[in-house]
């Protein structure tokens, strides 16, 4: 919605934007919003992370330096649009990337680097834990990846004090506030959901397994103690320090004291930025990795260690059908046709070749032509993988031609997340009208959708606001906070803010759905391939 040059500038200095930041897997992104909840302005930096002695991370120093960049791009926006700068706000939320471990000392300083949720390394203790709770452990998870330090007797527990995420961290340095809400708390450690808290019972499980005390490899006191406070939605989680204001504007124009609510995971971002939250929605969000979100009615009859439970921001239980690689080794092969393209004198945007190429997915032959993919930059513990190997087989007879070489890749991004909604589908009965699709998998018209229809078997609809996806959805949630009516659930909240949104929808259609069934198949019988990859390439 376009804002009246006038009243921006009013909105501006009155204080009443809000805004969300996200720390997503390839960029920091920026949304600022106004009281009708429409993006006003947005700023972005890009990262990457890196392998550093077997671990997938970020520096510590990234997190400030990009925040820092992608606030004054944003910033910079404000006042090119209505030449007032940004100096208060009514509200801030941030996000991040769900999962992963960030280890703090007793000066909340980080005792180890960043361990992502691309790291499959906690197999042994996702596995024990899963067992003894009951419930399912991913190897995302901050609990897996802390016992797991305790499996390998890790020197840097004894000095442990604080264990969270990236959004718990950055909002934790910014407000001297250790919170998180329930959603993002739900990929930390298991919530009773009749508190909406750690479950205690499990928590006493742990440190039973774990024990506490000097000796190496223990944990100094217990899990309870070590985790972030839990804030519900809608409600303050601290405000921004002096200290916390300079490093998201180091120009030291954002003034402090604005109050954040609780942080939460990208997951959840992506549930509220597609409006939903219910029970019987479902979104999906495919970009560098790829989940499907299903709001159930009712719990799993059992436990299935592919399938993570997580919660909705205001508390309803979700099951997370979750796989590591989606587009990166796509993306890599795009990059590539891109330097071919410029090495012949071509002068070509990513943009453009996207544009370009993806439509052709749509002129592939019916089986592909007997082309096979792994687009497994990292594992995939859907299938089994520690480790990946970007992998790609064709028959000798297979004619290798361009749009059946994008589809199969296209094919073969959603193949891990199709394995694990056959779970939840096929064996759990879990049904839902349709999902809402958002990330870079949707960008380029019809052809994400149709072929992500085909292989959920389900109607994908993207939103126009789809574009905007994570900061947005945090935005909102921050927006959320400082409503009019305090007794408005999320869900009414989020009606209001859809009701005059738009939306395009792909329905499965038979052809497609028959013809990634078939791929499906052979994706599935070809793993040994991608097991001996793993094996044989060092």
């Amino acid at each position: 919605m376009a804002h009246d040059k006038n009243e921006l500038a009013r909105l501006i200095r009155d204080g009443r934007g809000v805004l969300g930041v996200e720390f997503g897997s390839t960029r920091i992104k920026a949304t600022l919003i106004g009281p009708d909840c429409a993006p006003i302005a947005s700023g972005a930096h890009g990262w990457e992370n890196t392998l550093v002695d077997g671990v997938w991370t970020y520096s510590m120093e990234e997190v400030w330096s990009g925040l820092a960049a992608c606030y004054r791009e944003l910033a910079e926006s404000v006042k090119s649009l209505c030449g007032q700068e940004i100096t208060r706000l009514a509200a801030i939320g941030f996000s991040g990337m769900m999962h992963g471990y960030v280890a703090l000392d007793a000066d909340d300083e980080l005792l180890v680097p960043f361990r992502t949720w691309r790291n499959n390394m906690t197999e042994g203790a996702a596995a024990t834990l899963t067992e003894l709770f009951e419930y399912p452990i991913a190897q995302r998870w901050s609990v897996a990846h802390l016992y797991q330090a305790v499996l390998n007797g890790e020197s840097h527990l004894k000095d442990l004090r604080r264990v969270t995420t990236i959004a718990g961290y950055v909002h934790g340095k910014l407000t001297g506030s250790w919170q998180v809400g329930v959603g993002e708390a739900s990929g930390i450690f298991p919530i009773d959901p009749k508190t909406g808290d750690y479950d205690s019972r499990l928590a006493e499980r742990f440190d039973e397994l774990a024990g506490t005390g000097a000796t190496a490899g223990r944990l100094p006191t217990s899990i309870r103690s070590l985790l972030p406070e839990i804030v519900p939605v809608g409600r303050g989680a601290g405000t921004l320090t002096a200290a916390g204001a300079r490093l998201i504007d180091p120009d030291g124009r954002l003034e402090p004291g604005v109050t954040l609510c609780p942080p939460e995971g990208d997951a959840q971002t992506g549930m509220v930025a597609t409006n939903s939250v219910r029970p019987r929605t479902g979104n999906v969000s495919a970009g560098t990795s790829v989940f499907a979100m299903l709001v159930l009615e009712k719990p799993l009859s059992r436990v299935h260690p592919e399938i993570d439970l997580v919660l909705t921001p205001d508390g309803h239980p979700v099951a997370m059908a979750h796989s590591n690689n989606c587009t990166s080794d796509f993306d890599a092969w795009i990059g590539l046709f891109g330097q071919a393209a410029r090495a012949l004198g071509a002068t070509v945007s990513d943009g453009d070749l996207y544009a370009t190429l993806m439509p052709l997915a749509l002129d592939g032959n019916a089986d592909g032509g007997g082309m096979l993919a792994y687009g497994y930059v990292s594992g995939e513990h859907v299938t089994g993988f520690a480790e990946g190997r970007p992998l790609f087989v064709r028959r000798p007879d297979a004619p290798l031609s361009l749009p059946n070489f994008i589809r199969t890749h296209l094919f073969a991004s959603l193949g891990a997340l199709r394995t694990g909604l056959d779970i939840l589908t096929e064996e759990e009965g879990v049904r839902v009208e349709e999902i809402r699709g958002h990330g870079g998998f949707f960008k380029t018209p019809e052809v994400g959708q149709r072929i992500m229809a085909a292989a959920t078997r389900t109607p994908i609809s993207v939103l126009e606001t789809a574009g905007e996806g994570g900061p947005w959805g945090m935005a909102l949630l921050a927006a959320y906070l400082v409503r009019e009516d305090a007794d408005e659930s999320l869900a009414g909240f989020l009606d209001r803010v859809f009701a005059s949104s738009e939306a395009s929808t792909a329905q499965p259609a038979a052809d497609d759905v028959k013809e990634f069934n078939a791929f499906f198949e052979r994706y599935t019988a070809g793993l040994p391939i991608e097991a001996a990859a793993v094996d044989h390439l060092r």
